[in-house]
């Protein structure tokens, strides 16, 4: 007896030719390494014909080595890379992997929020501790511990920020009354002193004097960090008891000379590339800098995030395409990951590679 017509009509479809070129699925074939350690680089690089997020990572690495290799053929001048990341990924070990890019001038400038800020400065004065996801948020409270997922900060790290901070921001407020006196006097009002969160940002960096610290290494390289956030989270706190300490006499700190530095770097940039390691300000900051010059060359976006409920956050970068955010004939990729286990993969087999790219001295 033959089976029904019907049923091998609707299961044995006839295939189209698949499209010359396509690549079949291959996963990493270990025995090629018999013998020897594989690299991350070889590892990730025989992640492309994986399939799901490990080609996703493979790709991701491949367009940050794009953004590395780029010169330009008249100036030599290289890709501009503004890197974006969350607070809670300088609180975790990925820090590190931030740092290493910031030391050696991988990334042009950098894009955070508060807590990027502080708990960078935070780790210099006192570590945070690996704890777990399913402690209890009540038992932590009473033992004066925060939890950032499965990390925890005692109350006692934000204490010693606060002594190590004031002294500073007293010193700020004093140079910036200092200012503008002297620009009463002579008239000049380019004698003022304007902080911006990016300034206050450098001065912090450079009073650290801490080579753990991402800031440190960006105050010495000359690599901005903006944060148009600046007053939300622990810093934000300093500032707002800062104002009864210095009463009548205030801080000032102005967000709008930040955006004009940034969306003028975007501008000059023979070539834009954005890294952004979650979502929020620093994934739409980035992305706005890039609009005013007619959007990125290259994207790399690493977050969990969805699209389904229209968040930015969650945005593929297709959406960017449509609001000149990211050109339309860039090869941005979004892997679906959470940082910390992609981001240093990808930065092993791009960054931090000891073979040199074309271009490269």
């Amino acid at each position: 007896m033959a089976a029904p017509s019907s049923a091998t009509d609707a299961v044995l479809v006839p295939s189209d030719p698949v499209p010359e070129g396509t690549h079949q699925v291959r996963g990493v074939d270990f025995d090629r390494f018999q013998g020897r350690d594989i690299t991350v680089a070889e590892m990730v690089e025989n992640m492309a014909d994986m399939g799901f997020q490990g080609s996703a990572v493979s790709e991701a690495a491949r367009e940050l080595n794009n953004m590395r290799a780029y010169r330009h053929p008249e100036t030599g001048e290289k890709t501009t890379i503004f890197l974006g990341y969350t607070s809670n990924l300088i609180s975790s070990g990925l820090r590190d992997t931030i740092r290493y890019l910031v030391r050696h001038r991988h990334v042009s400038a950098i894009v955070t929020t508060a807590g990027g800020v502080e708990e960078d400065l935070i780790k210099c004065l006192a570590p945070t501790y690996l704890g777990s996801f399913t402690s209890s948020g009540a038992a932590l409270r009473a033992k004066g511990l925060n939890r950032i997922g499965n990390l925890l900060v005692p109350n006692s790290n934000y204490c010693a920020f606060e002594d190590w901070l004031i002294p500073i921001l007293d010193k700020m407020l004093e140079e910036q009354e200092a200012a503008t006196k002297k620009a009463i006097e002579t008239g000049n009002e380019e004698d003022e002193l304007h902080w911006t969160p990016s300034r206050v940002i450098e001065r912090l960096g450079r009073e650290i004097n801490h080579e753990d610290s991402v800031l440190y290494w960006a105050a010495r390289n000359n690599i901005p960090i903006f944060c148009p956030a600046l007053t939300d989270g622990s810093l934000g706190d300093m500032l707002y008891f800062h104002t009864f300490r210095s009463s009548p006499k205030r801080l000032r700190i102005d967000i709008i000379d930040d955006v004009r530095r940034i969306n003028t770097m975007s501008v000059r940039a023979a070539r834009a590339g954005m890294i952004i390691l979650g979502g929020g300000v620093v994934k739409h900051h980035i992305a706005n800098a890039c609009l005013m010059r007619n959007g990125a060359e290259h994207a790399v976006y690493v977050n969990t995030a969805q699209e389904f409920d229209g968040s930015d956050a969650g945005a593929r970068p297709d959406e960017a395409v449509s609001w000149g955010k990211i050109k339309a004939d860039a090869k941005p990729v979004k892997v679906y990951a959470e940082a910390t286990v992609v981001f240093p993969l990808m930065v092993a087999a791009s960054f931090a590679r000891a073979k040199q790219l074309p271009g490269e001295k």
